[in-house]
């Protein structure tokens, strides 16, 4: 008996081990295939044999960032560290704030905007896009940098829901201790509350960075100079023989997003138990 029940166990890990190699391999096949076409020596996808380059060169890379007459990836890729970044801090201080209030605070008005914002969270967002263009030409923020931070940053609150479902699990009992103790609400959320949740603002803030980060739609419909571009509406105006370009230009985008989740993984993990020594 125990020996059938070994054998059942031993091949039900088996499966799950081959079936998820084979969902990894799925995901895999299309970066493999993106980093190789990168290297492509002709430039042009019509070149390829297959799904693969026929020959390989590192020229697509050096002309994205010395080849700048025509497509600046440089000027791009600054543009888009300024518009992610502001929108990161902006966005992750009004979550932050909004979350923490609808879970700590009672008051008349709190359960009918908790019903307003997930109806209309329930809407695409590009519904707005007509409006969104006409109040940034009233306010003269066309080809401007900030007016996509603005944007951003104004709708980021509007996904509070996760990040109060977070503040909900830590245990009022605290904060009235705390109260006991003299502090008051600002003390209580700078030094209670804020340290316990370092978890999710080290989510909200990932969240809020590669938003913009990888957004297309926004600053496609705001940004008309090439030298506002961001990366990704850039990128989109490459033309059909510079898919190697383009290929090399998305996976270097890449790059601040990993080295962000690698600086900040560490505090998502080690947040409860730190903040509660503090607390």
């Amino acid at each position: 008996m125990r020996q059938k029940q070994s054998f059942i166990k031993n091949l039900d890990t088996i499966v799950t081990y081959i079936i998820l190699i084979l969902v990894a391999l799925v995901f895999f096949f299309p970066c493999l295939w993106l980093i190789l076409a990168s290297f492509s020596k002709s430039g042009t996808i019509y070149s390829f044999d297959g799904f693969f380059p026929t020959e390989y060169s590192l020229d697509s890379f050096r002309m994205l960032f010395t080849d700048t007459a025509i497509y600046n990836y440089p000027r791009w890729f600054l543009n888009t560290l300024f518009i992610a970044s502001f929108s990161c801090i902006l966005s992750t201080f009004l979550v932050i704030l909004t979350a923490y209030t609808m879970s700590r605070f009672q008051f008349k008005a709190r359960k009918p905007i908790m019903k307003t914002t997930l109806v209309l969270g329930m809407f695409p967002s590009f519904m707005g896009m007509i409006a969104v263009y006409l109040l940034m030409t009233q306010f003269n923020l066309i080809n401007n940098h900030w007016g996509l931070i603005l944007i951003y940053s104004a709708g980021a609150p509007m996904g509070y829901l996760t990040q109060k479902g977070f503040f909900d699990t830590i245990p009022t009992s605290i904060d009235e201790a705390a109260r006991i103790d003299g502090a008051n609400n600002f003390t209580v959320f700078r030094k209670i509350n804020l340290p316990l949740s370092m978890p999710i603002i080290v989510y909200t803030a990932l969240t809020s960075f590669t938003w913009p980060w990888s957004d297309f739609i926004l600053p496609k419909l705001l940004l008309k100079e090439k030298n506002m571009y961001t990366v990704a509406e850039g990128l989109m105006s490459l033309g059909e023989t510079e898919f190697a370009r383009f290929a090399a230009g998305s996976i270097f985008i890449a790059v601040p997003i990993v080295i962000l989740y690698f600086f900040l993984v560490k505090y998502m993990v080690n947040g409860m138990a730190s903040g509660a020594v503090k607390g």
